[in-house]
């Protein structure tokens, strides 16, 4: 715990702009009344779990075959586990279906210190466009957004919800500033305003600015709104931001 308050007390002081950007248009406001209790975070745990499971249960004949074309096409684990920060500063093991060669961590290494442009690129996105390290079928479970769907085993564990801010890297937490402690303050999702609104085609403050902004305004209605977005995003991946 008290390492937890540590992560947060550290970027609590660093100023982050705050640009104006226009989001869905749904009240700041909780619901009043009997609708209220769609907005407690009992009910949107309950309905994380029921979710996770309907779809983990449904989904597991595709589950099957993305397990053996990753198995099949590429040499390594099926699975890529990786350290984020979740509610309250803690970090967890988050699980994703590996896209990437077995190698990734060393060819990127030699990318970015062979072009200044990748070096950059990197540094303000986290990501490359034009990754040479991704596979044949994970470029397809990153356009699709399929290599998420094992983190709703994260979501049963607890470690994240079906819908909230992006489960950042340790790496990412100073450029988040200010707002850190906003974002922490809810569950990491699997989907969010930014998967549903462009991904990576967004510019990162922007990211920043959405994170927070869902963190402080979440309701129910807002993640029905971007669970169906989601829906849509899968079905139908063309521009979608994903790389």
């Amino acid at each position: 715990m008290n390492g937890e308050r540590q992560v947060l007390a550290k970027y609590r002081t660093r100023s982050q702009p705050k640009p104006n950007y226009e989001l869905p248009r749904f009240s700041k406001r909780r619901s009043s009344g009997w609708l209220r209790h769609f907005d407690s975070a009992t009910f949107k745990r309950g309905f994380d779990i029921a979710f996770s499971l309907a779809v983990l249960i449904i989904c597991a004949p595709l589950y099957s075959v993305i397990a053996l074309l990753i198995r099949f096409t590429s040499s390594g684990p099926i699975f890529f586990v990786q350290e984020r920060v979740g509610q309250s500063g803690r970090r967890f093991r988050c699980i994703k279906f590996r896209t990437m060669v077995v190698n990734a961590d060393a060819m990127l290494a030699e990318l970015v210190a062979s072009c200044p442009d990748l070096q950059q690129e990197f540094a303000e996105n986290y990501k490359l466009k034009k990754d040479p390290r991704i596979t044949a079928i994970g470029n397809f479970l990153r356009v699709t957004s399929l290599d998420e769907f094992p983190q709703f085993w994260n979501v049963l564990k607890g470690d994240m919800s079906v819908v909230g801010p992006r489960p950042l890297v340790p790496e990412e937490l100073p450029r988040y500033g200010d707002s850190i402690p906003t974002v922490l303050s809810a569950r990491p999702g699997i989907t969010g305003l930014w998967q549903v609104s462009g991904r990576n085609d967004i510019p990162y403050a922007r990211r920043v600015y959405m994170d927070a902004w869902y963190s402080r305004c979440r309701t129910f209605q807002l993640d029905l709104w971007i669970i169906i977005r989601t829906i849509g995003v899968v079905l139908l991946p063309s521009n979608n931001g994903a790389y």
